[in-house]
Formats: C-alpha cells, structure tokens, sequence
C-alpha cells in the first residue's frame, strides 16, 4: 500500500518591505511521503520570498515536468520557475529554456556547498538562474516549526533577511545570493 502526502494548512502573514509587499496567503501544501520537515518549509521560504497572486506550488518530487513553485502569466507562459534543494544541471538547463527567470534555493550545509562547487561553472552560463543558499542551521530551526499540521506562520523580510515566527518561536535567515 502507498503512502499517502501528507496535508498542511499554512496561514502565512508576509510583510515584505523590500518589495513592498503586504498579504496574507491561505497555503495548502501537500508534504509527500518522502519530504522532510525541513525541505517543506524551505518551500515555504521560496514561496514567501517571491510571493505573488500567481505564484502556486507545483508537483515539486511527484513531477519531472513542474518545479516546486512556479509562476505563470495569463497566457500559461511561466515567468518564475522555482526550484527547492539540489536539482540537476541539465534540469536548470531545460528550465531555462522554458522560464524567463529560473530560482534554485538550496539547503544541506556542507551537501549543498558541494553541489555548488560541482555544478557552478555550469549554472553560471544561465543567464536566467539565480542561485540562494539558506544555512544548515537556519533550515534545521525551519523544520522545527512544523509540529502542527495548522500553522499561523507571520514572516517579515527587511534588507534581504527573514524573519519567521509561530507563536513565540522564532527563526532568523539570512539568504546568501551565490548566482
């Protein structure tokens, strides 16, 4: 028998100052099987730092063929192809070819800082790519506010750092732009 996804109602109050934007999103996300904690609130993070109306998460681990997030136009163009974790150099390719702007934000510590030495030469030749790492400590914090299947998630972005809070647990991070 196959496991199921499991369901998270997110209420996510964003004030982004940097961009000037102010909303609230009702966020239903479905954590697959083999997703941790950790990398479902990664998801989160990408989708409050490139939040919009249009922004919708995609099938992410289930799909070859979606990204994580992703945002597209009236007209079913994709404007923002965004990618959590360590994808592959020849998805990013094919992304790019496909997205007019293509975002990867990577975690894993030490695991994703091989991967950027690895694959950089490579993602530097995508004029479309930009690249944000979030540190291993920050993201292990990130899974720690997941306990609940309900959370009421406030986040505040100023200067190019985030902060994060449910309840009165809090989480600072600081997004380091590689690409």
């Amino acid at each position: 028998m196959a496991l199921k996804a499991t369901i998270f109602k997110i209420e996510l109050q964003l004030s982004d100052l940097d961009r000037h934007y102010y909303q609230t999103h009702a966020l239903t996300l479905a954590r697959h099987p083999s997703e941790t904690d950790e990398r479902m609130m990664v998801r989160v993070i990408a989708f409050a730092l490139h939040a919009h109306e249009a922004l919708e998460f995609g099938k992410g681990l289930s799909s070859d063929d979606e990204p994580d997030l992703w945002r597209r136009d009236l007209t079913g163009a994709i404007e923002q192809w965004i990618e959590v974790g360590l994808p592959d150099e020849k998805r990013l390719r094919k992304a790019s070819g496909r997205a007019a702007e293509v975002i990867v934000l990577n975690y894993g510590g030490r695991t994703a800082d091989i991967w950027w030495e690895q694959n950089q030469s490579a993602l530097r030749k995508l004029n479309k790519l930009r690249v944000i790492n979030l540190a291993a400590d920050q993201t292990a914090a990130l899974a720690a506010l997941a306990e609940q299947r309900t959370l009421s998630l406030n986040a505040m972005i100023q200067d190019g750092e985030m902060h994060l809070s449910v309840g009165d647990q809090g989480v600072h991070l600081v997004p380091e732009q590689r690409l």
